[in-house]
């Protein structure tokens, strides 16, 4: 008699799976994060009517599987729209079979703008057979140089202070969202009168965590004249070079070269376009890699 395996319970990750969730993903995922820290990122900062934070896989009481997702509502184009961003996605290898079934709970739920800002390897092609749409992530690598920068009276703060005063509108409801993010560094170029607010992360490339990335940039023209201190600022926190998105940006940074592989970055929508996606509200800003 041929005994059939039980298939992994499915179940949403609720409150209480979160420090177990945490810990499963320090272990099977990427240990240079703590269990508590991937239980605190699990979590987004901003406020969120969210029905989960992903789904999970258990046999017999274990975890074996997580896919997590944080969920965001925001107004594009004066309408309120409801996102889904898929975070980690972590299965352990002997129950790899059942893995698709995290993903597909996740994009049965209705009414989402759905997307993925760090697929690796074989999920690219997975997105793309469930109707996933590429954004040009085309990129340039900016080197963090210390030589003076012509700032005509132009300079750089992190002063959450001043972020918090001088910001007005939608960057100053960005900011205050993800004021506690483990995963953004919040910086303000200011020119006269003018300022832009910048939200930037440490990103790692070959393994080396020397690299920033930036996540928004508020004032695209301040950014095209005065970008050269942003950069300079970040090489003072140990950043040794940057890399900039080029439909983040309406001028090409000068000294920069374009990547020939630049990071994959999907979305998944029946109402929104490429140019309605951003990189805040999602893994990008909660989880520090």
């Amino acid at each position: 008699m041929t005994v059939r395996a039980v298939a992994p319970e499915l179940a949403p990750i609720r409150p209480d799976d979160v420090p177990e969730v945490g810990e499963f993903l320090a272990t099977h995922l990427n240990p240079r994060v703590s269990p508590g820290d991937w239980a605190a990122m699990v979590v987004p900062p901003w406020p969120a009517d969210a029905p989960n934070h992903g789904y999970l896989l258990r046999t017999g009481g274990d975890l074996v599987g997580v896919h997590l997702a944080f969920y965001s509502t925001r107004e594009v184009h004066g309408r309120v729209e409801r996102f889904c961003n898929l975070g980690a996605w972590c299965v352990l290898e002997s129950h790899r079979a059942h893995g698709l079934r995290l993903l597909r709970a996740l994009l049965r739920q209705p009414g989402y703008t759905f997307t993925d800002l760090s697929p690796s390897g074989q999920v690219v092609d997975v997105n793309r057979r469930l109707e996933f749409q590429d954004i040009d992530t085309a990129t340039v690598l900016v080197p963090n140089l210390p030589w003076p920068v012509a700032s005509r009276g132009a300079s750089v703060t992190e002063d959450p202070d001043v972020l918090a005063r001088t910001l007005t509108g939608a960057d100053r409801v960005i900011h205050a969202d993800h004021a506690a993010s483990l995963a953004v560094r919040h910086l303000l170029l200011v020119a006269g009168d003018e300022h832009c607010y910048v939200a930037v992360r440490r990103d790692r490339r070959k393994n080396l965590p020397v690299f920033a990335s930036l996540l928004h940039i508020g004032n695209r023209d301040l950014f095209a004249r005065h970008g050269g201190l942003v950069f300079r600022h970040l090489l003072r926190r140990g950043a040794l070079a940057t890399l900039v998105e080029l439909r983040l940006v309406d001028v090409r940074p000068p000294r920069s070269w374009e990547l020939t592989s630049p990071r994959p970055k999907m979305f998944r929508s029946t109402g929104l376009a490429e140019d309605d996606i951003d990189y805040m509200y999602s893994e990008l800003a909660c989880v520090a890699w």
